[in-house]
């Protein structure tokens, strides 16, 4: 069974007029003091809630109703041109730290010590499908979680158990990410038949043993999507969104908001609602007659307690979202699918919703255009938030990021914009940038870089300003496609295929030129994972790294890690970590059985370089100086369920 797409019910957007003159705009200044005290007001109780959908049902059925959806869109008060860079005035002064905490570090894992897999935010972790800690590695794979003892120069098998509760029926769930907190480890995965999100906790022993403690079930809509993470640790903290689309004529409200039960042997126990009307939020717009409302929710779970405590807050908006994670807040970014795309009046098809992981009162405010995915988030320290946009897409629900289009711009704000909804963000806010053309856009913050590109081309722009200088978006000379952004350090590397050859380009964000330099080129070779943890990059210190890719080769031969070494953006090829399984192998699989997540991931332990591919984890042995450093194959570890370990002790899992 494949996944269900949400994102059938989601339209396009668009921001009309990306150029132009400049009219009068409101400005920064004055909106932010507005907005400052400001903040989204909650539904008094479940009966106000009650009251607003029983009008939107009414409306919904009335011909007059239905009149009034198809009539033109209301005009903001901010239709006019958005400004080109070369046009716009200098932009506020508060740029983005070199140091922020919120910055995108494709390089800093959420702890320096046990991180071995790439993060957008430090700080704040992200499930995966295997993470170091202590003394072992844990892997969640085609649903059962392993644990491998890596401590002490040992690659060591050591348990396997279901990612499911036993005694229960795992068919129609997918179990996707793995977090851990402590020794609580937690499995995040989605049930068809359970009807929304699983949690299950486990015990993770001092000897790398695994102990099933409980599975809660968080009633929910599919929140699948190919770019981004659904869950989030924070400290002990579970941070979870989902999306519940919501339709006129469908099913009452309250039995579709978040709610959450422990499982149990037999009949399931009721879900309790952790949602009360009183944490839901709206701005000032009217739900539309016929047309879907998305209660899009942030769930926080406190691990650290038994049995887990969960509360959610909650705002109603547009099906199409983007959501980012930043160390303070939940930013979702939400549009409606509209047939008007360009022109005038600028249709209010946008808002940017910011809900504080604190527990206080979300804030919000109205825009336009579509971010690409989570990547498109910057949250720095000095108070302002910037937003790369798209004139139009679908959010990132399923495979949405990558059929976003349309002319590109960039929003920054400070975050005392968000108020209570009703206004809008000013064209000063906005500035307009080149277009890389049609087919899918990668982008990526890097320090005080945003760096974006495709198959026709890559720019990047340094968003941070001295005084009023005006920075100006540089055109990277690059000749492959980019189809990944990651960084290095404080510089970045753009990877993508030249025809049937896989080729890097380095990128020295030193000073504002952006100076490109080729990298290594893999003939016949290209990316083996899109995901972003499938790329990781390990410095050494002193303009020194380490970073590996998993890659594929066009004669279909088993999957590779390759390796590579980086001198101040000077790259040698180091070889790669090959896989001996096939992929097709019969495991026994019972529930998720199709790699939504990725198999492969380069592993960097401290002076040790392993690569896990499907069942195997092969070590590497670096040898050799400078440009003739090598990688070879030291030994490898087969902890696939139904064969024997080669080279160790037999596998405890048959």
């Amino acid at each position: 069974m494949f996944r269900l797409a949400i994102a059938a019910l989601i339209g396009f957007v668009a921001f009309t007029a990306l150029a132009g003159e400049v009219r009068p705009r409101t400005s920064a200044a004055g909106m932010a003091a507005a907005a400052a005290s400001s903040s989204l007001k909650p539904f008094r109780d479940e009966a106000e809630l009650a009251a607003l959908f029983e009008r939107w049902r009414r409306a919904s059925i009335s011909p007059s109703a239905r009149r009034m959806s198809a009539a033109p869109i209301a005009e903001l008060s901010m239709s006019a041109a958005v400004p080109s860079m070369a046009g716009q005035a200098a932009m506020p002064k508060a740029a983005v730290g070199d140091s922020a905490p919120g910055n995108i570090l494709a390089s800093a894992p959420a702890s320096a010590e046990q991180g071995i897999t790439n993060v957008q935010t430090a700080g704040v972790d992200e499930g995966g499908i295997v993470k170091r800690v202590g003394d072992y590695l844990l892997v969640l794979r085609r649903g059962r979680l392993f644990t491998v003892r890596v401590g002490g120069d040992q690659l060591q098998a050591v348990a396997a158990v279901d990612a499911f509760a036993p005694g229960s029926d795992p068919r129609g769930a997918w179990y996707d990410e793995l977090l851990v907190s402590g020794s609580t480890v937690v499995v995040v995965g989605f049930s068809y038949a359970r009807g929304g999100a699983e949690l299950g906790l486990f015990t993770l022993g001092s000897d790398g043993g695994l102990s099933y403690r409980a599975t809660y079930h968080l009633r929910s809509q599919d929140y699948f999507s190919t770019r981004n993470y659904a869950s989030r640790l924070i400290g002990s903290q579970l941070v979870f969104y989902t999306p519940t689309v919501m339709q006129p004529w469908g099913p009452p409200w309250q039995a579709s908001v978040p709610a959450l039960r422990r499982w149990t042997p037999g009949l399931p126990a009721d879900f309790q609602s952790i949602l009360p009307a009183t944490r839901i939020f709206r701005t000032d717009d009217e739900l539309e007659p016929d047309q879907p409302v998305t209660l899009h929710s942030v769930t926080r779970c406190e691990l650290g307690v038994e049995p887990m405590r969960c509360e959610s807050t909650a705002v109603l908006g547009p099906a199409g979202r983007v959501f980012h994670v930043s160390a303070t807040s939940v930013y979702v970014w939400t549009s409606a699918g509209r047939s008007q795309r360009f022109e005038l009046p600028l249709a209010r098809t946008s808002a940017l919703f910011r809900l504080p992981l604190d527990g206080a009162a979300p804030s919000a405010i109205k825009t336009v255009g579509v971010p690409v995915d989570q990547m498109s988030f910057l949250e720095d320290r000095r108070g302002q938030l910037n937003v790369l946009l798209r004139e139009a897409g679908e959010g990132e629900g399923m495979d949405g990021a990558s059929t976003s289009h349309g002319r590109l711009a960039l929003l920054r704000l400070p975050l005392s914009a968000l108020g209570d909804g009703r206004s809008a963000a000013p064209l000063n806010s906005y500035t307009r940038l080149p277009d890389p053309g049609r087919g899918i856009l990668h982008n990526r913050f890097v320090g005080d870089w945003l760096l974006w590109g495709g198959a026709q081309g890559a720019w990047a722009l340094r968003t941070a300003q001295s005084g009023d200088a005006q920075r100006l978006p540089v055109r990277l000379p690059v000749r492959h496609e980019v189809e990944r952004i990651e960084a290095l350090g404080d510089n970045a590397i753009l990877i993508g295929n030249q025809g049937a050859d896989l080729q890097f380009s380095a990128v020295d964000l030193s000073d504002d030129r952006a100076r490109v330099s080729p990298g290594p080129v893999l003939p016949g070779m290209r990316q083996g994972e899109a995901r972003s943890h499938g790329f990781f990059y390990r410095s050494n210190g002193a303009g020194s790294g380490l970073l590996g890719l998993p890659v594929l080769s066009s004669d279909g031969a088993p999957a590779q890690v390759a390796m590579v070494r980086e001198r101040n953006l000077s790259f040698v090829l180091l070889g790669a970590l090959q896989a001996r399984q096939s992929t097709r192998q019969d495991d026994g699989c019972k529930a998720s059985c199709v790699d939504w997540y990725g198999n492969a991931r380069p592993l960097f332990l401290g002076e040790r370089v392993l690569a896990l591919m499907g069942y195997e984890i092969v070590e590497g042995s670096l040898s050799g100086q400078a440009r003739d450093e090598r990688i070879s194959e030291r030994r490898r570890l087969d902890f696939s369920p139904q064969r024997r370990g080669r080279g160790n002790r037999p596998n405890p899992f048959d």
